[in-house]
C-alpha cells in the first residue's frame, strides 16, 4: 500500500545528496538553484557518475499517488513552434530511416526500431512516445510537489534523449504506468539500456525510488556494465 511520508522523503533525499556529492564530479551550474532545491544540486549542473553509484545514490521514500491526473503534465507541446510537437520530434529523432515531413508535420515513410519489443516499424502511426519513467510514477516520486511548469518540462523533455523513446504502441500500453520493478523490455539485450535510462531520468529530475524499485535497480544493474553516466540536472 502506498503511503505519504514527507519526513522520510526529506531525510532520504538529504542522505542521498551527501552520498552523491562524495561520488560524483560536477561542473559549475549554468543556472541558479530553484527555491527549495538542495544546495548541492541546481538546474544545468552536469554530473559524471558511475551507473552503480548513481543507483545507490537515489533517495528512497514511500510513494503516494493521491491527486494524480495525467492532465497535470501538459503535453505534447510545440516548444520551438516549428509545427512538430514533442511526440513528433522524438519520432523524427529516432528514425532509422527518416520519413518525409508534410503539412502539419504529417509523416510519410520512414523506419523505426522499437527497443522495448524488438519490432521494426514502417508507419509512424504505429508508434507511441513513452516517458521512460511514466508520468504517474514521476508523480509518486516527487512531481506532485512540482510546479505546473516543471511538470510540463518533464513531460516534454527533449533535452535529455534518454527520457523519451519511440516504441510500438502495443509495448507502451503493456508497460502503462508500471515502474521498473513491475515491467521491463521483453528484449533482454535492451534491459541494461532501460536501467540506464531509468536511473538517468530519476537522477536528472531529482526523483525518489521506493524500496522495491531500488532493490530491483541494484539487482539488474549488477549485471550491467558500470558505465559512466553524464547527466544534466533539470532540477
Amino acid at each position: 500500500m502506498r503511503t505519504s511520508t514527507t519526513a522520510a522523503r526529506t531525510s532520504a533525499l538529504a542522505t542521498s545528496t551527501l552520498l552523491t556529492l562524495a561520488l560524483l564530479t560536477a561542473t559549475a551550474p549554468s543556472a541558479s538553484a530553484t527555491p527549495g532545491a538542495s544546495p548541492l544540486r541546481s538546474p544545468g549542473q552536469v554530473l559524471t557518475i558511475r551507473l552503480h553509484d548513481a543507483i545507490d545514490a537515489l533517495p528512497v521514500a514511500d510513494e503516494n499517488r493521491d491527486g494524480y491526473e495525467r492532465t497535470k503534465f501538459k503535453h505534447w507541446i510545440d516548444a520551438d513552434r516549428d509545427g512538430c510537437n514533442t511526440r513528433k520530434e522524438v519520432i523524427l529523432r529516432e528514425a532509422v530511416e527518416a520519413p518525409e515531413i508534410g503539412p502539419g508535420c504529417s509523416l510519410t515513410g520512414g523506419v523505426w526500431y522499437s527497443i522495448y519489443d524488438g519490432v521494426t516499424v514502417t508507419d509512424a502511426a504505429g508508434l507511441d512516445v513513452d516517458h521512460v519513467v511514466p508520468l504517474a510514477e514521476a508523480w509518486d516520486s516527487g512531481a506532485s510537489a512540482w510546479s505546473a511548469a516543471e511538470r510540463q518540462a518533464y513531460a516534454n523533455d527533449l533535452d535529455e534523449p534518454r527520457d523519451l523513446v519511440a516504441v510500438t504502441a502495443r509495448s507502451n500500453r503493456q508497460k502503462s504506468d508500471k515502474d521498473i520493478a513491475e515491467w521491463r523490455p521483453s528484449v533482454k539485450a535492451e534491459e541494461c539500456d532501460y536501467v540506464n535510462r531509468w536511473t538517468v531520468s530519476k537522477t536528472r529530475w531529482s526523483q525518489t525510488v521506493d524500496t522495491t524499485e531500488k532493490n530491483v535497480l541494484r539487482d539488474l544493474g549488477a549485471a550491467c556494465p558500470n558505465d559512466t553516466l553524464t547527466i544534466t540536472l533539470a532540477r
